[in-house]
């Protein structure tokens, strides 16, 4: 095969490298427009399990790679005067050159024919001359540009700048990350060695500070010069340098392009490296994304019958890969856009915030990485919360006006559609009381409706009749006599979703006989399949305040420790607040502001009729995922300072379910971020939820800061126990059981250490 590799950067080198290997006949060149030894850039960092599978396809030019690695195992981090140290990291770092170098001598070794200071022609030129060309032309790839309406990529300049520098600053013993609070806001640097004399030292800000500092109007000497008294305790008297030679004033920083292709190849064409999708730097993913595609693609094309069918797999396989890297970098680019956010917390809260910031490092992979230093991060989270010594985060206390959960873990609501004429049932009994038993701190009862049309079905629950409350308190005496858990009424009015069948008939669907008529702020059906809403007058919302009021109060009677306003997922209180639903001209109806007013006369109301002395939570819709038409994340920090200041003590961060048109970004925890946001930038008490799974996620969502509390939803629907197993699963002893299951506790821990002991020996 007749090979032409565009670009000779780490990942036109090791593919040439890897064709080479799997078959010498193949006749392989590489064009780079740059000199041999003319490079952008200081170190690159590679992982354990990065070199572990580079080593797999070429031993000899790992070997070469290993033996000029600079190692490290732990990460400092530096915040002012304060410093902590986590280790069992396994990273190694290499000079960019130096990787360079050691893979230009394989390919020449191999037979590669390597030509520099070689402009290249439209990839088109090539195309007839040659089976294959990879174009590895890099970040600004002209390739991708030349069949930008194939490759359709998806580039998304993210707002933080920064520069890439080097120093001969010694920090061979940790990859260290310094954060440096300014005149103009804070600076930090991710530093780590590269070689015996020099390390990467790359300043990243935000783009108000970078504004605030003039750096757009500073040379790149100014430039320079201004870093090094930024960060001057941390350099002992070297200097900062920069090797971008071709670059002039502010043109040295940067912006970082988040890219990604829909498509990786035409014809005998195909992307490769920062070309077909970037990693940020923050986790050192995009050399691992260059050498992982080039392995991939050259085993695929000895792999299948056909250069197309080689090309497919490759998209196929290598977007899937690329796209969980690139999720994982997102997470660490989003959290130092917003490193401001957390730079107030305590030190071991913000060490551990940014060691986890990615997901790729989870709570307990951190306590196989460092367990000295995460036991000791987890009896600090304990000792604020006056909770006990050796006990995972999610066993700690939590105090909500006058309500102690015994843990962080909430039964989330979950619509149970088994209500007759809007009364509670034994199903529901059996259903919260097991629930209730299984150990988890807070139970969360599904949205009880105010009125018979407040219902999303007929089988949906009410606190509208004096049967509802009894029925309800039956179950709040059994969890109070039996149980160890607190119990929470979630309230709400459906709206325009209301008059719908039940999930397992026609889900969402309208009601084909028996149905009612439907409330909304304005007459906007949910979807062309349902009715429009009557519009409510003022008249109407009188009415419903005072449902909500009686709900409550009702809710108080019946002996349930908190109340939850359901102001989320397109339901009437969530209709007012979003402007995808809310049309009115009104006082009630266009700037959020207005928008706000309905609901906050539903909390005032709720709040007085439940009274000042039980805790009060209010969920949102954070997101109506339609980008900025609806609800946006950062509408939501107002949203929840309003509800806040009306009353609300915690907010239960959900989001969508407000438009057919929303196009929600699922995967793990992804509605965490929500909940991050509000509680460390409003300064509120937050729920988080959403596709959160495990004890691991738990752990690390409250350790991180990221919310007070965690609801957990379907889980719980397949293991009403949860709670009770995973406190098993972490060895905790001191988590009640009740007193009938005592023996069944004692042989899961026996299981549990049989299990131990196996996979030790």
């Amino acid at each position: 095969m007749k090979v032409l590799c565009l670009g000779g950067g780490p990942a036109g080198l090791y593919f040439a490298i890897s064709m080479k290997l799997r078959d010498a006949a193949h006749e392989v060149t590489v064009l780079e427009r740059n000199r041999a030894n003319d490079t952008f850039g200081w170190g690159v960092v590679l992982s354990d399990d990065a070199l572990s599978r580079m080593e797999g396809n070429d031993p000899v030019s790992t070997a070469a790679i290993r033996a000029s690695f600079a190692y490290w195992d732990d990460i400092a981090v530096v915040r002012g005067e304060e410093r902590m140290v986590s280790g069992g990291h396994g990273f190694a770092g290499i000079g960019r050159r130096q990787l360079l170098i050691l893979l230009q001598e394989r390919a020449r070794e191999l037979g590669v024919d390597l030509r520099f200071e070689t402009e290249f022609r439209s990839a088109g030129d090539y195309r007839r001359d040659y089976d294959l060309v990879v174009a590895a032309d890099g970040i600004n790839s002209a390739v991708r540009r030349e069949y930008a309406e194939i490759f359709r990529p998806d580039i998304d300049t993210r707002r933080c700048k920064f520069v890439w520098l080097g120093t001969h600053q010694k920090f061979d013993d940790a990859f260290t990350f310094i954060f440096e609070k300014t005149e103009h806001g804070w600076v930090w640097a991710h530093c780590y060695q590269f070689d015996a004399t020099t390390a990467t030292f790359i300043v990243e800000c935000t783009k108000e500070t970078w504004d605030a500092w003039g750096f757009e109007a500073m040379s790149k000497e100014e430039t320079v010069a201004t870093c090094e008294r930024i960060f001057a305790r941390h350099l002992g008297g070297h200097a900062l340098m920069s090797n971008a030679a071709h670059l002039r004033g502010s043109a040295v920083w940067m912006q970082f392009p988040r890219v990604i292709c829909e498509r990786w190849y035409t014809g005998n064409v195909v992307l490769m490296g920062d070309a077909a999708a970037t990693g940020h730097f923050s986790i050192g993913s995009g050399s691992r994304l260059a050498m992982d595609s080039a392995i991939a693609l050259a085993d695929y094309l000895h792999a299948e019958p056909t250069l197309e069918a080689a090309f497919a797999r490759y998209q196929d396989e290598r977007r899937l890969e690329v796209l969980r890297l690139q999720s994982a970098a997102r997470n660490s680019l989003e959290w130092f856009e917003e490193a401001e956010r957390y730079l107030d917390m305590p030190m071991i809260q913000f060490t551990y915030s940014l060691l986890t910031r990615s997901q790729r490092i989870s709570h307990e992979n951190l306590r196989l990485r460092d367990p000295g230093w995460l036991r000791q991060a987890e009896d600090w989270f304990q000792a604020r919360a006056g909770g006990q010594a050796g006990r995972a985060p999610m066993f700690a206390p939590f105090e909500l006006r006058g309500m102690r959960l015994q843990n962080r873990i909430v039964v989330s609501p979950m619509a149970q559609y088994r209500a007759v004429d809007g009364c509670p049932t034994d199903w529901h009994f059996v259903h919260y009381a097991e629930r209730a038993k299984g150990g988890a701190g807070l139970v969360c009862v599904e949205m009880t409706c105010v009125s018979p049309e407040g219902r999303i079905t007929p089988g949906c629950p009410g606190l509208y009749a004096p049967a509802h409350e009894a029925a309800w308190k039956r179950l709040t005496d059994f969890v109070h006599a039996e149980t160890g858990a607190r119990i929470c009424m979630q309230i709400g009015h459906a709206g325009r979703k209301a008059s719908v069948q039940v999930p397992w008939e026609d889900d969402e669907m309208p009601l084909r006989e028996g149905g009612w008529e439907t409330l909304g702020p304005s007459a906007v059906a949910w979807s062309p399949d349902h009715p429009a809403p009557r519009e409510m007058t003022r008249a109407d919302m009188d009415v419903v305040v005072r449902q909500f009021a009686e709900a409550a109060a009702m809710a108080a009677r019946a002996g349930f420790d908190m109340i939850e306003l359901h102001a989320a997922h397109g339901y009437l209180i969530s209709s007012f607040i979003s402007p995808l639903s809310n049309r009115r001209s009104d006082a009630y109806g266009g700037p959020l502001g207005n928008r706000m007013r309905f609901p906050l006369e539903v909390l005032a109301a709720m709040r007085g009729a439940w009274g000042w002395e039980k805790p009060l939570s209010v969920r949102i819709s954070a997101s109506d995922w339609v980008g900025e038409r609806g609800i946006t994340p950062q509408d939501s920090v107002e949203i929840a300072r309003l509800f806040h200041a009306a009353g609300a003590d915690i907010i239960d961060v959900s989001a969508g379910q407000t438009s057919t048109e929303a196009r929600p970004v699922y995967g793990r925890m992804f509605q965490t971020p929500f909940s991050d946001r509000i509680r460390n930038e409003a300064g509120l008490a937050t729920m988080a939820v959403g596709n959160i799974t495990d004890h691991d996620q738990a752990n690390a969502i409250l350790l991180a800061g990221r919310a007070d509390l965690v609801c957990l939803a379907r889980p719980h629907l397949a293991d009403p126990y949860w709670t009770l197993h995973a406190a098993v699963a972490q060895g905790d002893m001191a988590t009640s059981w009740p007193l009938p299951y005592l023996r069944g506790r004692d042989q899961a821990r026996r299981l549990r250490e049989r299990q131990q002991e196996a996979i030790r020996a």
